[in-house]
C-alpha cells in the first residue's frame, strides 16, 4: 500500500512540475513525459467512435425476451479491441507470471537468492519488501528447487512427480470504486473563504480517494474441471487433461476462467504494459478493461447498422452454404459448422472492423452487471451499469452480462443483440473474453491500423 500511494505522489508531482522561467511569462502549460503517438497495440484493432441503435435486429420480437432488449440510440467512444478472444498461450503468461512472482515471495523469505528488495531508491527499508523481477528464476538449481518444496510450492500429481501447487496461483491487485466515491454522499461541506456565507457540497472522493482503495485476491488458474461439471455424462475427462496445458491448444480461446478472474487479467495487462513505458520514461496509457456490452455490441455490428449477425444480412450460412459461424447448427449437429466444440480463434472471416468470432466459439464476459433495465435507465454516452458486488449479496446482484453465444448455444445466442448473464465466480467451459482499451487521445492519429469504421 505504501508503494501504491508514493507512486501516486510521484504522478501527482509530475504533473505539477513548473516548466522554468523559460516560457518568457507565457501561458505554455508544464513538461510532462512524452507517450506513444502512433502505438500499434499488438492483436487489437482501432474502432472509432460513432452512435448505433442498441438491441436493433430482424428477428422477430416475440422469439426473444423484449423485457431485457429494447434498441436505444446509444454513443460509443473510441476504442481498441483484441481481435480474437484470449487465447489459452495468452492467459498462460499470466499464470506464469503470477506462479513466478509467488516462487519470488517464497525464495525471498527462506533468503535464497535476491529475490526481495527491501530498501527504496534512497536507501530506506520498505515496510513490505518488493519483488525483484528483474531477478530470473532457475528451477532446476537445487537450492532453489528445495526452498520451493519447503515453502509448500509444489504437490506430488497422480504419476507421483513434483507439480506446481495452482491453489497458490493467487493474484493480488487494487482498485478504486469511482461510484461509490463520486456518491453525493460522501461528500463534506465547504465553506467559502471570500465570502463567508455559502456553502458548496465537495465530493469526499476528491479529498479521501485513498480511502475507497478495494483489495482483491484471487487465484486465477482456470478450473479445467469445467469441461466435466458443466456436462455430466459426456466424455470430457480429456479436455480437463490437456485444453488448457496442451501446446496443440495455444491458439484456442481460453475457457473456464470466472468474471473475476477475466478483470485481474486485464489489471495485469495493464500494469505488465505500463511498466514497460515507465522504464522507458514514457507516459502511460489507458488500462485494458473487459467490454462493457454496449463498446461489444457496437464493435460486433461491423458497422452495419439493423442486422442480427457481425456479418451483416439475416442468415448464417454463405452462398455457398457454409455456416458462419461456429455454434449449434441444426439442433445438435455440432459438427456441420466445422467444429463439435471450441475452434481456433480466427477459423472463420472477421467482420468489417476485423474482429474475429465475434458471433460462436466461446461467449464473451463484460464489464456490466446484468439488470433487465439496463437500456431504459444508461446514459446514452457509452451507458454501462456496474455493481460491485460482495460475497454475501443475494445471488442476483452477482449477475454480469455475458454477449456473442457459444459452440454449444443454438443461433438466437449467437446474434449481436442478444443479452444474457452468467454468475460472475463461475467459470464454464463455453465462456471466454477479451480485452479493450480505452482510445486515448493523440497527436498523429492518422496511423491507427483500422478497418472500415464507417456505419453502413
Amino acid at each position: 500500500m505504501k508503494k501504491l500511494f508514493f507512486m501516486l505522489a510521484a504522478s501527482t508531482a509530475i504533473m505539477m512540475a513548473s516548466c522554468g522561467s523559460s516560457n518568457k511569462g507565457e501561458l505554455v502549460g508544464v513538461t510532462d513525459r512524452p507517450y506513444f503517438e502512433d502505438i500499434d497495440l499488438k492483436g487489437m484493432v482501432f474502432i472509432n467512435q460513432g452512435n448505433y441503435t442498441m438491441g436493433a435486429g430482424v428477428q422477430n420480437v416475440t422469439y426473444g425476451d423484449a423485457t431485457t432488449t429494447q434498441p436505444r440510440k446509444m454513443q460509443i467512444s473510441s476504442f481498441f479491441m483484441d481481435e480474437t478472444e484470449i487465447t489459452n498461450n495468452e492467459y498462460r503468461q499470466f499464470v506464469a507470471d503470477v506462479r513466478d512472482s509467488v516462487a519470488r515471495r517464497i525464495l525471498g523469505d527462506a533468503s535464497v537468492g535476491n529475490f526481495l528488495i527491501e530498501e527504496d531508491s534512497y536507501g530506506e527499508p520498505l515496510e513490505t519488501p518488493m519483488l525483484n523481477r528483474k531477478a530470473r528464476i532457475n528451477y532446476k538449481d537445487a537450492e532453489v528447487r528445495q526452498a520451493l518444496i519447503d515453502g509448500g510450492f509444489y504437490i506430488v500429481d497422480i504419476n507421483h512427480r513434483r507439480a506446481v501447487d495452482v491453489s497458490k496461483m493467487n493474484y493480488e491487485y487494487y482498485y478504486i470504486d469511482y461510484n461509490n466515491v463520486s456518491q453525493k454522499e460522501n461528500g463534506i461541506a465547504t465553506k467559502s473563504e471570500h465570502r463567508g456565507t455559502s456553502f458548496a457540497v465537495r465530493p469526499k472522493g476528491l479529498n479521501n480517494r485513498s480511502s475507497q482503495i478495494q483489495r482483491e485476491y484471487i487465484n486465477i488458474y482456470p478450473d479445467t474441471l469445467c469441461w466435466v461439471h458443466d456436462y455430466a455424462y459426456s466424455m470430457n475427462e480429456d479436455y480437463t487433461r490437456s485444453y488448457f496445458s496442451s501446446p496443440a491448444y495455444d491458439n484456442y480461446p481460453v475457457v473456464g476462467v470466472s468474471w473475476r478472474q477475466a478483470r485481474a487479467f486485464c489489471v495485469w495487462r495493464s500494469n505488465m504494459l505500463n511498466q514497460y513505458l515507465e522504464s522507458i520514461d514514457y507516459s502511460q496509457l489507458n488500462d485494458f478493461r473487459l467490454p462493457t456490452e454496449s463498446e461489444w455490441e457496437f464493435a460486433a455490428r461491423g458497422g452495419i447498422a439493423s442486422q442480427s449477425y457481425p456479418w451483416g444480412g439475416p442468415y448464417v450460412r454463405n452462398p455457398n452454404g457454409c455456416f458462419l459461424a461456429n455454434y449449434e447448427p441444426l439442433k445438435g449437429a455440432y459438427d456441420d459448422d466445422g467444429g463439435v466444440k471450441t475452434l481456433m480463434v480466427g477459423h472463420y472471416a472477421p467482420n468489417d472492423y476485423g474482429l474475429y468470432d465475434m458471433a460462436g466459439n466461446v461467449s464473451e464476459w463484460c464489464l456490466d452487471a446484468f439488470n433487465e433495465s439496463t437500456y431504459q435507465v444508461a446514459n446514452a454516452q457509452t451507458p454501462v451499469y456496474t455493481y460491485e458486488a460482495k460475497d454475501d449479496d443475494p445471488l442476483a446482484m452477482k449477475r454480469k452480462v455475458v454477449r456473442g453465444g457459444s459452440w454449444k448455444d443454438q443461433k438466437y445466442f449467437i446474434q449481436v443483440q442478444t443479452r444474457t448473464f452468467e454468475f460472475q465466480d463461475t467459470a464454464k467451459c463455453y465462456i471466454g473474453f477479451r480485452c479493450i482499451q480505452p482510445y486515448l487521445g493523440r497527436v498523429k492519429g492518422d496511423n491507427l491500423r483500422t478497418a472500415s469504421n464507417v456505419a453502413r
